[in-house]
């Protein structure tokens, strides 16, 4: 990480109201290299241990990847990132392949990598990406969910998406043929100021856009900034695991 940013970051994971073990897992480098929030489904144990493996893979990849990263293309960054999660995809489907608790298992991705002082933001799934940014928020990552391709195709409307039955169906993710076919990464230059959310669909499923929002903007902590996202989306009425990482830019 260049000396010029600098980063605080808070992050909570709950299993929630409904759910009897939590599938989600999420990693945060020591020296913030890397963020990661990783989602699992399938049966028993098999969720978590496909969003076990995919943070394990990813982040050993980024370890390896950015050590030396000074001064890199923007096509190189992402085609290490890209390869990182094609590693994990890989060996999360042959896993599931060869040992029958694991059969079908899957998990979702999402990232911040952080290289020359600029952010590469993306991800495989439904987990989000949202940037709070002079008062406006973006997400910044597109869910690979069948209520999103038929939005895009302009066959439902996005307030009909949120109550779609087929709205956790996902069409693409890690465990998934096409789940090694790229994160979609796209390049910021971090502002002072950038708040950046990275959260299961727990998260958005309990909390709307309004309230992400609002939960961002009202702490400066991005700990408490977290706690009471999870808190929102709980009371929210969240079926899911609830996981959120949260970085806040202090300077660049």
């Amino acid at each position: 990480m260049s000396d010029s940013v600098q980063f605080k970051w808070g992050s909570v994971s709950i299993t929630g109201n409904f759910r009897e073990n939590n599938e989600d897992n999420y990693c945060v480098d020591s020296t913030a290299r890397y963020f990661l929030v990783a989602d699992g489904m399938g049966g028993q144990s098999a969720g978590e241990k496909a969003s076990e493996l995919a943070i394990e893979i990813v982040s050993k990849r980024l370890d390896q990847s950015l050590s030396n990263a000074c001064s890199t293309p923007e096509k190189e960054v992402t085609r290490q990132i890209d390869q990182a999660v094609e590693q994990a995809n890989s060996e999360i489907m042959a896993l599931g392949e060869i040992e029958p608790n694991f059969k079908n298992m899957g998990t979702t991705i999402t990232f911040i990598v952080v290289v020359d002082s600029d952010l590469y933001i993306g991800g495989v799934g439904d987990s989000r990406a949202y940037q709070l940014r002079n008062e406006t928020l973006e997400q910044l990552t597109e869910d690979h969910s069948l209520t999103q391709a038929l939005v895009n195709a302009g066959t439902i409307s996005p307030e009909d998406a949120k109550t779609h039955r087929y709205k956790n169906v996902l069409y693409r993710y890690l465990g998934s043929k096409d789940g090694g076919t790229g994160t979609e990464a796209k390049r910021i230059k971090p502002q002072i100021g950038d708040r950046y959310v990275l959260c299961s669909d727990g998260v958005s499923d309990g909390a709307s856009d309004d309230t992400i929002h609002r939960v961002l903007a009202e702490h400066d902590d991005p700990q408490e900034a977290a706690e009471a996202l999870v808190k929102a989306a709980q009371d929210g009425g969240s079926k899911d695991n609830i996981t959120c990482v949260i970085v806040h830019v202090l300077k660049k």
